[in-house]
Formats: structure tokens, C-alpha cells, sequence
């Protein structure tokens, strides 16, 4: 893990959004905004309004990812805990999605703020995953966080799929041997089905999120405690 890795960077990225480009992402997602509340589908409506304005992939995928139906976005708020619910609690964390945004956010590469307000990154797993010189770094930073929220159990679940999931598994009980906080690793196959039946949950999954009971955006907090300030790309002008 000593080779420096920039996780999520993508070189184009810098051209796709840019300001100019941005305007005209942010023109196309109020479409797709408009759409998605008149009950279009998610992935036909991205596709049209894409189509139209000439999007690249990744201007594509921002959108996908950062826009919601103002229903959802409303669902999702009213189900979100604050800090002070926290306290004494057991949260359940979607590990390999809350993990990987914070390598990202430790490379200092793009990040989407989203309109449901989840952060989320543009990274795909593919059913494959490597542990990077950012994944110490990102699992004590989410620790640390947890204690300061003076959780009382943490449940980690990876996805049995992807590759590397029991390496990632060791290193983060290596990490939290000592930890204050009880840390329960497991490896799954179905992550997803797991968390829309607990409760509270850290993930940026809209499907989970849309059927959870309750969720904490942990991410979000980690990255206001750690880092600080963050350039967050945001392409919707709608605030919800």
C-alpha cells in the first residue's frame, strides 16, 4: 500500500467540469429533475437529456447520481439523524461505499454534493477493489469520528463479491483492535438487503436509503471533522 494512489481521479475531469461545462450540467439535471418528478424513470430520462446536450459518461453519471424527485429527496431528510441521536447507539455501515468516498476525499478528488444532501463519488466497483495508501487513513478517520459520536457498536458489512473484501476486513480490525468502540466486521452477499432492514445506516445508496428506516450521513461528517473545507462539485440549483 506504499504506492501514493489518487482513488476516483480521472484526468477529464477537470475539462468536464470546468465552469463552462458545468452550466450546462446543471441546465441538464434541472431536466432530469423535471422528469424524475413526473414519475420518469431515472436512467431513461439521464439518457435523453444527456443525449441532448452531448454529455460525456462521467457528466452523465454525475447527474444520475446527484439528482433525486423532490418525493424521494423529502423521504430521505425526514429519515436522517443528527449527531445528538447517535449516542449510545449501534450503526450499521455500508463498508466499501462509505470507505471508498473517503479515500476519494483524502486524494482530493472529485465528489458530488447531492440534492438529497449524501455525498457520493463517481467511482464504480465492478466487483473488484485494492487497498490503497488512503484506506488506513480513511478507516481511522471513520473510527475516530464514530467515538466522537459516541456510538456504541459499529457493524461494518463488505460485499463477499468483491475482491479483496477479507483483506480489507484485516486491516480494518487490525486498525480498531484497540479501539474504544465495539467493531463488528462482516463479509456478506447480499450488503444491500442487510441494510434496508437495519436501522440506523450509513450508506449513499439511494436504493437502500429510499427503504431504510433511518440513516446517518457519516460520510459527511467525517469530512467536515477531518478535512475541512471541501470543493465539493454540486450540479443542481434545486435546494431542497
Amino acid at each position: 500500500m506504499s504506492k501514493q494512489v489518487k482513488r476516483g481521479f480521472v484526468p477529464t475531469d477537470k475539462r468536464d467540469f470546468n465552469e463552462k461545462n458545468l452550466e450546462i450540467i446543471r441546465n441538464a439535471a434541472e431536466e432530469v429533475y423535471f422528469l424524475l418528478n413526473r414519475g420518469y424513470p431515472l436512467k431513461p430520462a439521464t439518457t435523453f437529456v444527456g443525449n441532448h446536450h452531448l454529455l460525456s459518461e462521467r457528466q452523465r453519471l454525475a447527474i444520475a447520481r446527484a439528482v433525486s424527485s423532490e418525493k424521494n429527496i423529502r423521504c430521505r431528510k425526514e429519515k436522517e439523524l443528527c449527531d445528538a441521536d447517535l449516542a449510545g447507539q449501534t450503526i450499521y455501515i455500508d463498508g466499501f461505499n462509505t470507505i471508498i468516498t473517503m479515500e476519494i476525499a483524502f486524494s482530493d478528488s472529485l465528489l458530488l454534493s447531492c440534492m438529497d444532501g449524501t455525498i457520493r463519488d463517481l467511482a464504480g466497483l465492478r466487483g473488484t477493489y485494492r487497498l490503497v495508501d488512503k484506506t488506513d487513513t480513511a478507516i481511522e478517520a471513520i473510527v475516530q469520528t464514530l467515538i466522537e459520536l459516541q456510538i456504541q457498536k459499529a457493524v461494518i458489512y463488505l460485499d463477499a463479491p468483491v475482491s479483496n473484501s477479507g483483506r480489507l476486513k484485516t486491516r480494518i480490525a487490525e486498525l480498531t483492535e484497540h479501539a474504544p468502540i465495539e467493531i463488528e466486521i462482516l463479509i456478506e452477499n447480499a450488503v444491500d438487503f442487510i441494510l434496508k432492514q437495519k436501522s440506523p445506516v450509513v450508506t449513499a445508496d439511494a436504493i437502500i436509503l429510499d427503504e431504510c428506516q433511518s440513516w446517518y450521513n457519516l460520510t459527511k461528517a467525517v469530512i467536515q471533522r477531518k478535512i475541512g473545507n471541501y470543493d465539493y462539485i454540486s450540479i443542481t440549483r434545486n435546494k431542497t
